[in-house]
């Protein structure tokens, strides 16, 4: 990457809350992905690539977006495995946090696009803890988009009148 680049998201990491259009639900996708690639302690850059390449898919080829996702997940993965005041637990704790206070989040836990993640294991251990990790996720968003449908709908609403 670029200098102008690294600048511009030392710059953002700093202000990202004021500057990124959407900052929140950047920010609930990137602890999605670190849950899982925190998992792995041998995660790669290929886990990476996969958030990027996941990010162009859900940002429409917006480049800078997708960059800002897996920038985002990154720093989320060194955070735990510097055992900086985050580990998995915590992270799980902030998802379940978000999705009461914004349940419409749970809309974003896209299990198709975390499968790719666990193929980069070759541990069966590790294989088999993100494989609970995905099913938590995936009962985490059921029991969301059940028990808060009204809530969803209700936001979805105010969304679509505010950007109309």
């Amino acid at each position: 990457m670029g200098l102008a680049y690294r600048l511009k998201h030392h710059f953002f990491s700093a202000f990202r809350e004021l500057f990124v259009h959407h900052h929140g639900s950047l920010e609930f996708r990137s602890k999605i992905f670190a849950l899982l690639i925190a998992a792995n302690d041998d995660s790669s850059e290929k886990s990476y690539e996969i958030v990027y390449n996941i990010g162009l898919n859900i940002y429409k080829g917006d480049e800078d977006r997708a960059k800002l996702l897996m920038l985002s997940t990154q720093e989320l993965v060194k955070k735990v495995e510097d055992n900086n005041g985050l580990d998995i637990d915590i992270l799980v704790i902030h998802i379940q946090k978000e999705l009461k206070i914004i349940p419409r989040y749970a809309k974003k836990i896209d299990i198709e696009s975390l499968l790719p993640i666990i193929n980069l294991t070759n541990d069966r251990d590790t294989i088999s803890y993100q494989k609970s990790i995905i099913e938590f996720l995936q009962k985490l968003k059921d029991e969301t988009l059940q028990t808060k449908k009204s809530q969803i709908a209700d936001d979805e609403k105010g969304l679509a009148s505010k950007y109309a």
